[in-house]
């Protein structure tokens, strides 16, 4: 997925809520999908790998979310693990996570994104 490509579900949010800011109601859509698993293995699969899975699964809930919002939806629930799946040890999760910055430390990757 292209980065402007993730920004669009991003974008339909945002327009859903300030919508749903203006109005006295809400309609809701509550979403569940058959979670694109990765395949049972010994090993923890590559990030790459990872991340292609989790392209797969955003691209469903991607479609799932349109169509809700066509639809009229103002909020849409999605599943919890509906990205990644849950068939996971605490060793095989780690080509899904991402590293996040320590907090303590003293930089804003949008001020200075050359760090």
């Amino acid at each position: 997925m292209l980065p402007s490509q993730s920004l669009l579900p991003a974008v339909v949010f945002a327009l859903a809520a300030l919508q749903a800011l203006a109005s006295d109601t809400f309609l809701a859509a509550v979403y569940e999908h058959a979670v694109i698993l990765p395949r049972p293995s010994a090993q923890p699969v590559p990030a790459s790998d990872a991340l292609a899975l989790m392209d797969r699964n955003m691209d469903v809930l991607e479609g799932a979310v349109k169509e809700a919002a066509r639809q009229g939806a103002h909020i849409i629930v999605t599943p919890e693990d509906g990205i990644y799946g849950w068939r996971f040890t605490r060793e095989s999760i780690y080509p899904y996570l991402e590293d996040i910055p320590d907090p303590v430390v003293n930089w804003i990757p949008c001020t200075d994104p050359s760090r």
